[in-house]
């Protein structure tokens, strides 16, 4: 008879740490979880499920715009903010509901409250020790904001999916995913959106073609991207805010979104005094059984900091409790790991961009098509499509596949299967394709670019 209450004690009840939990009950364990805040974690709750709705909602305007030329008629109507926020609040409250359900009916205990590491075998939760052989810290990450003056009247992409009214104006600051997202969500909603970012192209880490056409495309829609920008104070101008920018110049608006990043939330748990080793972001690192520099102290998904997505962490937590509790190795891939930006329009990829792809495999062979698609022959819609084949010409095996589009993580989730398993250009070349769709660009691409 074990010692311990638990074998397993999982503080985090985001995607990660359900999946680890409820498989691991599921193999016998005795399994409890504390969460804080809401079942779900980040995803759920602030992250790719509301903000997805919300970019569902800002296409619904573009819709209507591209209906006239299919010959609808309609008469202007009008978008009200408390509906949606409304609606997506139950359609969370039920996804909150599923994830408590899963662990309830795997048999896992879930307790509600703020739990702190006491020892390397002890969890404390609102003053109550709970005694643990192992304990999996799946904290998820946590919204950054530089501090700077006036930056307390900022939002993050925790408060933004709570705003009590859409702003008539919007400035979003930052480059990355989050950012891009949600200045493509005001500007569909019609808000006038600004988006400010101190590089030269945001979205830095995805394909180089991609970035530069995503950009042409946002400002086609209407939203003003001011790339080599910072933000030097922020301060009240009556009823607005006014941003005071690095080089000088001013400009009001309703709303300033921070979107800058995220970091591992890994702070206060009591992990710093255990020893446990953490990285300068606070990213507590792991080996490939994800265990900590603690033995019996393991973390997945985002408080790792590796590659932030909840399908990856939804791997990583079935790996880890086929690893402890079925002494069988399922280790998680993370090469060719695709994912999607729900940008206006959408940018998915997966695989190598051009530039890595050259570092790694040296010379290639690049299949590139820009083009109108057909829904937008009538539309009147100026939007174009990008679609991008990285080969790896030793091998003929292509290596990546880029898209700015509508719907693109719809198509690329496809192709990712079909690149993970190692598909060659020959073979996409073999491959009938559907017609018209634009997804049969995939397959009949054949003049590689100069």
């Amino acid at each position: 008879m074990s010692a311990y209450q638990y074998d397993l004690f999982i503080i985090g009840g985001g995607s990660g740490g359900v999946r680890a939990g409820r498989m691991a009950a599921s193999f016998g364990a005795r399994v409890a979880m504390a969460e804080e805040r809401y079942m779900g974690g980040t995803c759920v709750n602030v992250g790719c499920v509301p903000k997805k709705l919300f970019a569902y909602a800002a296409h619904v305007a573009e819709e209507v715009h591209d209906a006239v030329g299919f010959g609808w008629t309609h008469t202007p109507g009008s978008f009200d903010w408390p509906t949606l926020v409304a609606n997506k609040n139950e359609e969370i409250e039920r996804l909150n509901g599923i994830y408590q359900r899963l662990m309830d009916n795997a048999g896992a205990t879930v307790l509600r409250g703020r739990a702190t590491v006491v020892d390397a075998h002890t969890v404390r939760v609102d003053g109550r020790d709970y005694t643990t052989e192992r304990i999996l810290v799946a904290t998820g990450g946590w919204p950054y904001v530089p501090q700077f003056p006036g930056s307390e009247l900022a939002v993050t992409s925790n408060e933004v999916f709570f705003l009590e009214r859409l702003p008539r104006r919007a400035v979003v600051v930052g480059g990355g995913y989050i950012a891009v997202e949600f200045a493509g969500i005001f500007n569909g909603l019609g808000s006038e959106t600004i988006q400010l970012y101190r590089g030269p192209l945001f979205l830095r880490g995805f394909d180089d073609d991609c970035r530069r056409f995503l950009a042409e495309e946002m400002r086609k829609k209407g939203v003003d991207l001011r790339f080599d920008t910072d933000i030097a104070r922020i301060e009240r101008h009556g009823e607005a805010l006014r941003v005071h920018l690095a080089h000088g110049s001013t400009l009001d608006t309703d709303l300033v979104l921070y979107a800058t990043g995220r970091r591992p939330n890994s702070a206060n748990l009591g992990l710093e005094a255990l020893g446990v080793q953490m990285n300068d972001a606070g990213a507590i690192e792991v080996d490939g059984n994800y265990r900590s520099s603690v033995p019996s102290i393991y973390a997945i998904g985002d408080v790792t900091d590796r590659i932030n997505l909840t399908p990856v962490a939804l791997a990583e937590g079935m790996a880890l409790a086929w690893h402890l509790y079925r002494d069988h190795e399922r280790p998680v891939d993370y090469e060719y790991v695709p994912s999607a930006v729900f940008s206006h329009p959408n940018l998915a990829t997966v695989g190598y961009t051009e530039a890595q792809a050259r570092e790694k495999f040296g010379e290639l062979v690049i299949f590139r098509s820009t083009f109108t698609p057909l829904k937008h022959t009538l539309s009147g819609s100026k939007e174009k499509t990008l679609m991008k084949l990285v080969v790896d010409k030793a091998s003929d095996r292509v290596v990546g596949a880029h898209m700015v589009g509508p719907d693109a993580g719809e198509s690329i989730q496809g192709l990712a299967v079909a690149i993970k398993a190692g598909a060659t250009k020959a073979m996409f070349d073999r491959t009938i394709g559907i017609h018209p769709t634009s997804a049969e660009e995939w397959v009949t691409m054949r003049e590689p670019v100069a």
